[in-house]
Parts: C-alpha cells; sequence; structure tokens
C-alpha cells in the first residue's frame, strides 16, 4: 500500500476538485469541500497548512473514499 504524501494544501484542494468537490466555505484555517452524489452530500474539511501531514491527508482520503493511488492520478 501507497503512503500519503505530504502535499501544499492548494494542490490537494485542486486534486479533489478534479474529483468533483467544491470549496464552499473557509474559516480561518480550514477549507470546507462538498461533494453531490445519489448517495449523499459528503462533507470533507482540509486545513490550509503548507504542508499538510501525511496523517492528516490519509485521514482526509479516507472521508473522501479514495485511495492513496486513486488521489495520486488526480494530482
Amino acid at each position: 500500500m501507497t503512503k500519503a504524501p505530504s502535499l501544499p494544501f492548494e494542490q490537494v484542494i485542486r486534486a479533489m476538485q478534479r474529483d468533483g468537490w467544491v470549496v464552499v466555505r473557509q474559516k480561518g484555517s480550514h477549507i470546507r469541500l462538498q461533494k453531490h452524489t445519489l448517495t449523499g452530500t459528503f462533507k470533507l474539511t482540509v486545513p490550509s497548512h503548507r504542508p499538510i501531514k501525511r496523517s492528516t491527508l490519509a485521514h482526509i482520503l479516507k472521508q473522501a473514499r479514495l485511495t492513496v493511488d486513486q488521489f495520486n492520478e488526480l494530482l
């Protein structure tokens, strides 16, 4: 299994947008994203850190239902 990379938040947000996530709002150092699917609306919070720690990104990907390999393809 591939480990999640340590990336700046801008790169993470762009990759998530390619997967259909939309930035809904930003409050302080946290950016809120949403994705509408047939099964419902999913929400994510991405910290605006440079870089986002690998463990934090791994949790974000788990919530987004993405594997590290799928995420790497979006980069």
